[in-house]
């Protein structure tokens, strides 16, 4: 299911300040998730400094805090090139969890797909020859074949041009305001641009919205027509625990790529910790996995991440006065992360501010209260904490009884 703006999407103005986009970053800057919204506040940044990069442009993040650690120009405009089949990618996804499409559909490609030259990438579909669904999405992904996301935006779209409309009209939901599709593939155009910080709010949303999609950017090779083509992403290759994301390249816009790693969270044997690198106008394509190389391995190196709360834990259990029940447990709904500066992690510590008195009845899900992220004295972030249960009315006997005694507890 697709998720409303998150986090990331923040990151281009009121995230990272305007003096740190244009040079790198070492803030880390919090944003715990919470019923769809976030709540921001600077935290310490790393002892060690992120590594030199040559990327135009770059960020890092950690997608599972929604948090960014460190960038270089991230709101600068650059040129997308095939990086723009993400977007490609996550409509086609939506077509398929809402079944509009399948994977198993069959698809008769349009004479469009002859426009695709020679020095493009192709998975070598044929016009007017039918081709699954499935091998359109594995040849996009896989091959970052333009023919096929030609034919998937035909598809998805009843023609290129609305689905370019459906492009951006996805970006600004999303929050992507530094970024506008010109094509469904990247080539250069004055009026197709986006930025590093805008890529790494789309990536942080496929792994999100789709995970039982995004598994296809892991595979390393795909064969159509008897034609066996790579990954171009030689990260794949290089650290198992690279599963993503693309690559990209124009003359333009140079070599990009966006990797994604995931890693076990120390200490916590049912959790993993996902980043996310982007780096941009790379002169070299050697260069743009080193540098990711060097980012990704740099976020694990420099930051923990700790897992403030599970879903569904009960944190607290206070009073609850008029209910059928006279407690309730309170916590959060999904997993709760912050991500902190290596050896901070155990200076984390919640406060918790209850609303008091509670009074039924009380939904399942209502906030009761907020909770503050310390450490050494300074507060990270705040979340609100809400029931993990209803609470009914009592019956009129309780509620007299509990009326008299809160109407003594105020005299005190």
């Amino acid at each position: 299911m697709r998720s409303s703006s998150f986090g990331l999407a923040s990151l281009t103005s009121s995230v990272i300040p305007s003096s740190l986009q244009r040079s790198a970053s070492v803030a880390a800057l919090v944003a715990v998730t919470f019923a769809g919204g976030l709540a921001y506040a600077p935290a310490a940044s790393a002892q060690v400094p992120p590594p030199a990069l040559t990327a135009r442009s770059w960020v890092l993040v950690d997608a599972t805090s929604n948090q960014v650690l460190a960038s270089g120009n991230a709101d600068e405009r650059v040129e997308p090139a095939s990086l723009t089949k993400l977007m490609t990618a996550y409509l086609v996804f939506e077509a398929l969890q809402t079944k509009k499409i399948s994977m198993d559909q069959v698809v008769t490609p349009s004479l469009a797909v002859r426009r695709v030259r020679n020095d493009e990438s192709r998975m070598f579909i044929e016009a007017e020859k039918p081709v699954t669904v499935h091998d359109l999405v594995y040849g996009m992904i896989v091959q970052s074949g333009n023919d096929a996301a030609i034919a998937l935006a035909e598809l998805v779209g009843g023609s290129e041009a609305h689905f370019v409309e459906m492009m951006n009209t996805e970006a600004q939901r999303l929050g992507m305001k530094g970024t506008h599709y010109a094509d469904v593939n990247g080539m250069p155009d004055p009026q197709h641009y986006t930025t590093a910080a805008d890529l790494a709010i789309l990536s942080a949303h496929l792994i999100r919205d789709y995970p039982e999609y995004y598994q296809i950017f892991s595979v390393k090779d795909f064969t159509y027509n008897k034609i066996k083509q790579p990954n171009r992403n030689r990260l794949l290759w290089l650290d198992p625990t690279v599963d993503g994301l693309k690559t990209g390249h124009t003359q333009a816009a140079g070599y990009c790529l966006i990797a994604s790693a995931k890693r076990p969270l120390a200490g916590v044997p049912d959790a993993s910790r996902r980043l996310v690198s982007v780096v941009m106008g790379e002169q070299k394509e050697h260069e743009r996995v080193q540098d990711s190389m060097k980012m990704l391995n740099y976020g694990y190196s420099a930051y923990d991440t700790v897992r403030l709360f599970k879903a569904n834990q009960a944190v607290q259990t206070p009073r609850v006065y008029k209910g059928a029940a006279g407690a309730v447990q309170v916590g959060v709904k999904s997993d709760q992360y912050i991500t902190v500066p290596r050896g901070m992690g155990e200076k984390v510590k919640p406060q918790f501010a209850l609303t008091e008195p509670l009074v039924a009845p009380i939904a399942n899900g209502q906030q009761v209260g907020t909770v503050q992220i310390v450490a050494d004295g300074k507060t990270l972030t705040q979340f609100p904490v809400v029931a993990l249960q209803a609470v009914p009315q009592a019956g009129i006997g309780g509620r007299i009884w509990d009326s008299l005694l809160l109407m003594f507890s105020k005299k005190k």
